[in-house]
Parts: C-alpha cells; sequence; structure tokens
C-alpha cells in the first residue's frame, strides 16, 4: 500500500476571523495551529504534506510555516484557484468567494496518486485523531465500494463562547459507520449542550453535546478524486443559477451523495479530545491558553521543531 498523504486546506479567507487566520502565531514561539497539527502527524506516521493555498498567499505561507516544515517532512504545495473550472464554465462577475472544500480537494489531484486525510489548517484535532486516521489508511483500500473514514469529535468539545458555528451533524450507525450527515451552519452553545437555527434564529432546534459532528478530517482513497471531479459540473450548473456569487462546492454534500448511492462507506473514528479553532478573534487566547497548557503537561515541547 501507499504511505498515506496529509492533504491541508489552507486556502480559506477566514472572513468571520477577520484575516489570514492560519499564519496567526498562538504561542510566544511562533507557532501557528498547523505547526501542531503536522506535529502530530509526524507522530503518528505521515510523511507527506500537501498545502492547499492561494497562490498570492505563497511567499508568506512559505515563511510563516512552509520552509520549516519542509526540513521535517516531504512538502508540496497546490493552488486552489477560482479560474479553475471545467470546459465551458466562467466565473461569474463578482465572484471573490473560493467553490469550496470539495474544488480545493480538486486542486491535489496532480501530486496525490494514493490514500490521503484531510484537516482544517485552523483547527487543532489532538494527537488520537492523527493516529486513528493514518492506522485506517494503513489498512484499508477500496473493493467494491469506495471505503472511506473520518474523525468524528463530540459536539461539546467543539463549541465556541464566542458566537455560533457551522458543523456537520452526523448520525453513526451500531457498527460505527457514517449514515447520514447534515450541515448546520448556525448551532449556538447552550447550558443544557447546543441548538440549532435555519430561520434566522426564529427558532431553534436542541442538539446533544454528546453527538458526533465532523471536523473535516477525513480519510480517503484516491477515488474520492474522480467522485470530485465528475459531479463538479453538475454543482456548478445549479449553483450559477441558484448563488452565483456565494454557492460552494462542499466535500461532506459529496460525500453524502456516495453513501445514499450505496457507493461508499465510511468509518467513524471517534475522538473525545477537545477541538480548538479561531473561528472568531475572541476565540485565540483560548487557543493559546490550552496550547500553554498542554506544553506545561508535556504534551508537546516548548519549541517543536528543535
Amino acid at each position: 500500500m501507499k504511505e498515506p498523504t496529509l492533504v491541508i486546506m489552507a486556502a480559506g479567507m477566514g472572513s468571520r476571523y477577520g484575516g489570514l487566520k492560519q499564519m496567526d502565531p498562538i504561542d510566544p514561539q511562533g507557532h501557528v495551529i498547523i505547526d501542531f497539527s503536522i506535529y502530530d502527524a509526524l507522530r503518528a506516521g505521515f510523511q507527506n504534506i500537501v498545502f492547499i493555498i492561494k497562490r498570492e498567499m505563497e511567499a508568506d505561507f512559505r515563511a510563516i510555516i512552509g520552509d520549516r516544515i519542509a526540513k521535517k517532512a516531504n512538502v508540496s504545495y497546490v493552488y486552489q484557484d477560482l479560474q479553475n473550472l471545467p470546459d465551458g464554465f466562467s466565473v461569474p462577475e463578482g465572484r471573490v468567494k473560493p467553490w469550496g472544500t470539495g474544488h480545493a480537494i480538486l486542486s491535489i489531484a496532480d501530486v496525490v496518486d494514493g490514500p490521503f486525510a484531510v484537516i482544517n489548517a485552523d483547527d487543532y484535532y489532538g494527537p488520537a485523531a492523527y493516529q486513528k486516521i493514518y492506522d485506517y489508511l494503513t489498512t484499508h483500500e477500496d473493493d467494491a465500494l469506495y471505503r472511506y473514514a473520518m474523525v468524528g469529535f463530540l459536539l461539546k468539545n467543539t463549541l465556541s463562547e464566542n458566537g455560533h458555528v457551522a458543523r456537520g451533524v452526523c448520525q453513526v450507525s451500531g457498527e460505527g459507520y457514517l449514515t447520514d450527515i447534515h450541515e448546520r451552519t448556525h448551532i449556538e452553545k447552550r447550558e443544557d449542550g447546543a441548538a440549532y437555527t435555519e430561520d434566522d434564529g426564529k427558532t431553534f432546534t436542541s442538539l446533544s453535546g454528546d453527538c458526533t459532528v465532523s471536523m473535516n478530517l477525513w480519510g480517503f482513497t484516491n477515488s474520492i478524486l474522480t467522485e470530485l471531479k465528475d459531479r463538479f459540473p453538475a454543482f456548478l450548473t445549479q449553483a450559477m443559477e441558484e448563488n452565483p456569487l456565494k454557492g460552494e462546492y462542499f466535500l461532506p454534500s459529496v460525500v453524502d451523495s456516495l453513501l445514499k448511492e450505496g457507493k461508499a462507506t465510511v468509518q467513524v473514528l471517534t475522538s473525545t479530545d477537545r477541538w480548538y479553532g479561531v473561528t472568531y478573534k475572541a476565540d485565540k487566547a483560548v487557543v493559546t491558553a490550552a496550547i500553554q497548557q498542554m506544553k506545561d503537561q508535556g504534551l508537546y515541547p516548548q519549541n517543536l521543531w528543535d
């Protein structure tokens, strides 16, 4: 089996956070969240890293994070380009927003030819998540079905004190397989768990804090790239009609379609680690304190790459 690759989605615009949060240091040593992700991934066994970035941020990205990681792993860069569309399609006038996570993953097709894990650049997942996904990718292959995996987190371990969040709320079978995933774009923390709204706050539906959510940590065989490519034109056709400036090609939506069509299985590898991220600027202080506490406990060295 081919060695798995870690694919890091770092081309997001960070609109709610107010900047390129992927490059914002979270400790006195100048580490960013990606440093801890890669440190955990290397400990789990990953050796190959692919960064998905925007072309215009490459110089800064290399200087802040990429060059030091290149001393520890095999590093490649690909670009999520708004103009990278199938024949017959063009970018709508006024569109500046990227085409979403599904489009981002399509950009790795020329550099990844084996199994791979996908993470968000601005999310801290914890060591267990990387070990679970690496172990899966090195022991499973497609057969009559696509054999994918995701690391699921407990909703209560992923909420922000500073505003609402978007999460993929999952239904998991008794055998540990994903049966359904619904993108809930407005989830708020509550005293007894959480609640989401789909009508701008007019009504809310309760969610258990112990329900499983996707934080975009997936494990795929190379077959997902073919499916993403084949389904992209149909998405674009619909998006051009319904939401040309903001429609997004979501990776979880494609996975959900494959499940409903009976073409794939997704094994859910549950982590009880606390997830940390910087959805809002005020979240940074929480992440910084948590990272320092983990260093003080000996889970990480003060300087990761010395």
